[in-house]
């Protein structure tokens, strides 16, 4: 089981935190450093001192990290014209030497959108667009050198482009679908996706999902395509501590309820239950960026048990 952190900076966070906690995640021995890709806070938090641009931030942080793979869960297809945004993956990418991943989801949270003047369309049109920008986005990354890639939608058209840059992975850096939609979130990480992803649910929900998008996989033969198996994995807040007192102390300082809580060896139990289901990573999602020591026991005791 792979252990990822995973943070939600729109709810208050400098670049200076972003860095800080990924670079001591690499020196822990953390898989990846993953951030969520949002332009407002939730509730009634102020999100000072405000929003940061998730590819500005993972650009810089590709180039002050060495090892640690660097990501988003997830990038709104409402936010950027995917032309633009294979562009800017395939340059972080090559600035990070091979180690980024793109989460890429239909948008959901209409605030953030009217906040910052984005067209947010009904939930039909988002999925459409998503299938456009998976189907583009990977199309550039995987056209050969020297060759032209054209794609007409009902969204966006791409044509005769030189499909520049190539990112360093290749055919282009894994890309991860998520979600616990009961028919296209499924159909679309069978099609396009490197990994599915299901976030904030019960083991029980994140199994149905699980078994929803194998049988997506099924319908379109992606093994018979012999295209690699599609990896699972579940994203949960945690609350982790040495006691049960710490641990307890850790939730309630938590903007999310945690799904993960109690000492190493409760929190090891819980994730179990994911591994079981076939999840082969695990996103920690890390409200509280001034707790680095929440880090330390995970790495410490959480994440020997697990290998």
């Amino acid at each position: 089981m792979r252990l990822v952190v995973f943070t939600e900076p729109q709810l208050g966070a400098h670049y200076k935190d972003l860095l800080r906690v990924a670079r001591h995640a690499e020196q822990l021995g953390f898989d990846g450093f993953f951030r969520s890709d949002h332009w407002l806070s939730f509730g009634d938090r102020d999100g000072l001192p405000g929003p940061t641009d998730s590819w500005v931030t993972l650009g810089a942080l590709a180039v002050q990290t060495t090892r640690i793979r660097l990501g988003t869960l997830v990038t709104a297809a409402t936010f950027r014209l995917p032309g633009p945004l294979a562009i800017s993956v395939a340059q972080v990418d090559q600035m990070s030497g091979g180690r980024v991943e793109l989460g890429l989801g239909a948008g959901w949270y209409e605030a953030e959108h009217t906040a910052y003047g984005i067209p947010f369309p009904p939930i039909g049109e988002r999925f459409d667009r998503l299938g456009e920008q998976l189907a583009i986005v990977t199309g550039l990354w995987g056209t050969p050198v020297g060759e032209r890639f054209t794609f007409r939608g009902g969204y966006y058209d791409v044509l005769d482009s030189p499909a520049l840059p190539k990112p360093v992975q290749q055919p282009g850096p894994p890309v991860i679908v998520g979600g616990a939609g009961l028919r296209r979130t499924a159909d679309l990480a069978a099609r396009y996706a490197d990994e599915f992803n299901v976030p904030f649910r019960h083991a029980p929900d994140t199994g149905a999902a699980y078994r929803r998008v194998v049988r997506a996989c099924e319908r379109q033969g992606r093994d018979a395509a012999g295209r690699a198996p599609l990896a699972l994995s579940a994203a949960q807040t945690v609350a982790c501590g040495r006691t049960d007192a710490e641990a307890k102390a850790r939730s309630a300082s938590q903007a999310m309820p945690a799904g993960l809580t109690g000492t190493p060896n409760q929190v090891v139990d819980q994730i179990g239950r994911f591994a079981e289901l076939g999840a082969s990573r695990i996103f920690l999602q890390i409200t509280d960026l001034t707790d680095l020591d929440h880090l330390d026991v995970i790495a410490s005791e959480v994440a020997p048990q697990l290998r």
